[in-house]
Order: structure tokens, then C-alpha cells, then sequence
């Protein structure tokens, strides 16, 4: 990274920038418009995108960053790229083929940051996530702890210049950090984290172990129907977060992601419509005042 400003610097001395640009889209979502969101993320501003290789849409991030280079509107150093390592991969030997293969796809020499997507290992098959006759994943054997060793060897190759987790909880960041013969320690954790999920107790966790916390679903996630209880409150549509946001005369997706960064988390904003993507870009114009974080705090509801 060229530039310091906004920046957080991890454990490893490299520094990410404080706010990403999120990549994951739901299966209907044509992958042309991935190709364009991530066009415009970069024209507009953002530096730091956060991919993984289950989004499949790793090749049209690699369009848009090489275009944007040979365009010269950035330089390779410029940019801060994240991958992510997919949980049928975590056989040893499969770790850097997997790696490499996200290399190609996204036509880069390495990763800035390199991430186990989930502590949970599944049994690798010609599908990305085998299931079995009641629908649930089949799982696999290997501990993440073996598959920790191979993310080192990826570092220590130069293909990746830092390496991180994903979607740990506290006991699992534990068991890794006590690892015998640890090399390195995951400089983030990417978990879901937003105003109604704030994650203070893994947050201060991570704090107490120089880890930094990424949050996915910043702004309250898609609310997948899968997942997603779609009677449940929409986050941007929070009356107390509205009022805050009225007061400060911001947007309320603005103010949810300044929350975040005031507590020292890195937020991920997603978005496929451009005067979007440069709002949420004003989150370091501003700041809220100790009376609204404390308010905003309140929302907290665990979902």
C-alpha cells in the first residue's frame, strides 16, 4: 500500500485500508455485474476488495483490476486484495493449488491478504460443497491447524503477503494462537459485524491479541431468504439508527459504518450502484459523538 492514510496496520507490519469493497453476490445476480460493480469500486476510490474463491467471481475482479492498471488510474502496489481459501481445500497438499488457482483467476503474482473462509474443513469432491442425503455438508477430518502450516508455506513463498481467518470464534482464534510451533499469528478475523451483531465480546478478543476484526454484512448483510427471516427488522430502516442519522445529517448506512470504524473494526461496504459506493466512502469525513456510539450500541440484538 502507497498510501498510510485510513489505513489499519496488522500484526505483520502491512497495513489494509479501513474500509473494503465486498464482492460476494447472490446466485441471481448476473457475474456481469460484478465485473461492472468492481469497475466502479475502483474508479471511485476503493483500493482495498475482498473476494474469495466460493463468491466465483474471482476472474471478473482480475478484469477489473488489470483494466483499471493498464488504464493507469492504479498501480499494482495501490490495491489491497483478499482471497479466500474454500473448506474442501484444506488437505495440505490442496492448500497453495487452491491458492494459485485464485492467483490465475485474479491474474495477480500474490494476495495481499489470504483468509481460511470457515473453521469448518468439508470432504473436497468435483462440488464445492458436498452435501449428504439430508442436505447437511459432509465434513472432512482435517484440522485447520494442519491447514495453517500451508498458509505459512504460502507466505513464506511470496504468494501472499499476509494471512488471516474467517468466520472463528474465540475458542477457535485460541486453539490456532496456541499452536505449537505457530509461525505466524492470522493478523484478522472476518466475521459478520454490524450494528445488530456487534460482536463486542469477540471484538475485544481480538483486540487483546493484535488481530484485527474485518466485518462482513456492515450494513445488516442481503438478508438471504435462505438464511434470513425476511419479517425480521431491516437494519437501514432502525428508527434510533435514523434519528442519529438525522441529527449528524448523514445517511443511515454512512453512520453504521462509522460506528464500526470508531470501535477499530475494518468494515466491508457492498453495493452495485455507484453513487452508493462514493457515499459510503465519506465514512472518515465525520465522527460520532461519544452520546451516539453509546445509543447505537444499544441496538445490539445478537441476530
Amino acid at each position: 500500500m502507497s498510501s498510510k492514510l485510513h489505513c489499519v496496520k496488522l500484526n505483520d507490519g502491512h497495513f489494509i485500508p479501513a474500509l473494503g469493497f465486498g464482492t460476494y453476490k447472490p446466485k441471481e445476480v448476473p457475474k456481469s455485474k460484478s465485473l461492472e460493480a468492481a469497475h466502479l469500486a475502483i474508479g471511485v476510490g476503493y483500493r482495498h476488495i475482498d473476494t474469495a474463491s466460493a463468491y466465483q467471481v474471482e476472474e471478473e475482479i482480475g478484469q477489473a483490476i488489470q483494466s483499471k492498471i493498464k488504464a493507469g488510474v492504479v498501480k499494482r502496489e495501490d490495491m489491497f486484495i483478499t482471497t479466500k481459501l474454500w473448506c474442501s481445500c484444506f488437505r495440505t497438499e490442496m492448500v497453495r493449488p487452491a491458492l494459485e488457482k485464485s492467483l490465475k483467476n485474479l491474474q495477480l503474482d500474490y494476495v495481499d491478504l489470504f483468509l481460511i473462509h470457515y473453521p469448518v474443513p468439508i470432504k473436497s469432491s468435483v462440488d464445492e460443497s458436498p452435501l449428504d442425503e439430508k442436505g447437511k455438508f459432509l465434513l472432512d477430518t482435517v484440522d485447520f491447524c494442519d491447514t495453517w502450516e500451508m498458509l505459512e508455506k504460502c507466505k513464506d513463498a511470496g504468494l501472499v503477503k499476509s494471512i488471516g481467518v474467517s468466520n472463528f470464534n474465540h475458542k477457535q482464534l485460541e486453539r490456532l494462537l496456541n499452536k505449537p510451533g505457530l509461525k505466524y499469528k492470522p493478523v484478522c478475523n472476518q466475521v459478520e459485524c454490524h450494528l445488530y451483531l456487534n460482536q463486542s465480546k469477540l471484538l475485544d478478543y481480538c483486540k487483546s491479541k493484535d488481530i484485527v476484526l474485518v466485518a462482513y454484512g456492515a450494513l445488516g448483510t442481503q438478508r438471504y431468504k435462505e438464511w434470513v427471516d425476511q419479517n425480521s427488522p431491516v437494519l437501514l430502516d432502525d428508527p434510533i439508527l435514523c434519528d442519529v442519522a438525522k441529527k449528524n445529517k448523514r445517511s443511515p448506512a454512512l453512520i453504521a459504518l462509522r460506528y464500526l470504524f470508531q470501535r477499530g473494526v475494518v468494515p466491508l461496504a457492498q453495493s452495485f450502484k455507484e453513487n452508493e459506493m462514493r457515499e459510503n466512502l465519506q465514512v472518515f469525513e465525520f465522527q460520532l459523538s461519544p452520546e451516539d456510539m453509546k445509543t447505537l450500541d444499544g441496538l445490539n440484538k445478537n441476530f
